[in-house]
């Protein structure tokens, strides 16, 4: 028998041999504990989700599963942190539309990461929109007044939001555009303080994701005028009377779409994700987990795959896109 022949015998026979072990590598996972990177402050919308799905999959993985907060640069040291870790399904993030799919034309020159070449696709957890509220000692009863008042008085109204570059700051970018109004943005480092802010009337009103806001409203502080995507928000009892940007500005199709996702780094296992991906799944199925996020402004993601999350992720990139061109926003 020749050598090429040998050789070929040999793999033939070893295969058979190696599967069993490739088997139980996969099915070792996880193997220590897995640690979800939240790349922002601890204590806002991000964090009690990703503390949310930490105990849930806890039981589901029958292993320990942390949240750790690495906060900074727009969410954009964390995610380096999961781009750089071990592939091995034990650091994984959880991440935001901005971060995901603004942050690259935001930073250009110092963006660490590509969040589609340096990180692979597992699923959209929730996704929402954001709510425009403005102090309640303020004369606006709705959206229509805010913009006469707005036109009538250029730059004299002002808007808080979490930084330049959010959800916040481009949606404000939008509908300045499509009313044809100039409301002043005021970036502040996070939404935390511009809420502290709107409520002492040093602003006038902002943009934030809705769990963020909700209790404001609920108690009266702040009034709700309009969120930001297409259509209204009917999972949140207090805002099915809101309207969504459809119905304030039909022609300039503003959808602005809040999203948290998981992401792992580029070359982890397909096995590993495909669990991951079942375990997220089957927790945002969940009667419990449903109930928890609604309340909050947020629909679980049920029937996403890795595949279809990553399709999205890219058609997402050119839409933030030109939202930051249209902005003319930059951090670097």
């Amino acid at each position: 028998m020749n050598a090429p022949r040998r050789a070929l015998l040999g793999a033939a026979l070893a295969a058979p041999l190696a599967a069993p072990g490739l088997a139980r590598a996969q099915a070792a996972w996880p193997s220590r504990p897995i640690r979800i990177i939240v790349p922002f402050a601890p204590g806002g919308a991000v964090d009690i989700t990703g503390r949310l799905l930490a105990e849930r999959m806890q039981p589901l993985l029958n292993a320990t599963v942390v949240v750790e907060n690495r906060g900074g640069a727009g969410g954009n040291l964390g995610g380096d942190m999961v781009a750089k870790a071990e592939p091995d399904g034990h650091t994984i993030l959880l991440g935001t539309a901005s971060m995901l799919a603004a942050n690259k034309f935001l930073y250009r020159r110092s963006m660490p990461f590509d969040p589609i070449r340096d990180l692979a696709p597992v699923t959209r957890v929730v996704t929402g929109t954001v709510l425009l509220v403005v102090n309640a000692r303020r004369p606006w009863q709705n959206f229509n007044e805010l913009v006469a008042a707005a036109r009538a008085n250029p730059g004299r109204i002002s808007m808080g939001s979490s930084g330049t570059g959010t959800v916040s700051h481009l949606t404000l970018s939008s509908i300045n555009r499509a009313a044809g109004m100039d409301i002043t943005h005021v970036p502040y480092r996070g939404g935390g303080p511009a809420i502290v802010d709107l409520v002492a009337g040093n602003i006038d009103m902002m943009f934030d994701v809705i769990p963020a806001l909700m209790p404001h409203v609920r108690e009266g502080r702040f009034r709700a005028l309009a969120v930001g995507s297409a259509e209204r928000v009917t999972y949140v009892p207090e805002l099915r009377d809101v309207p969504g940007m459809a119905e304030l500005l039909p022609q300039a199709g503003i959808d602005m779409q809040s999203w948290y996702a998981v992401n792992v780094p580029a070359r982890t296992p397909a096995p590993v994700i495909a669990r991951l991906h079942q375990v997220l799944t089957q927790i945002a199925r969940s009667d419990e987990f449903k109930g928890r996020m609604e309340p909050l402004g947020f629909t679980p993601v049920t029937d996403e795959s890795p595949e279809a999350y990553g399709r999205y992720l890219t058609e997402q990139e050119r839409v933030w896109q030109g939202l930051v061109e249209a902005s003319g926003a930059t951090l670097d």
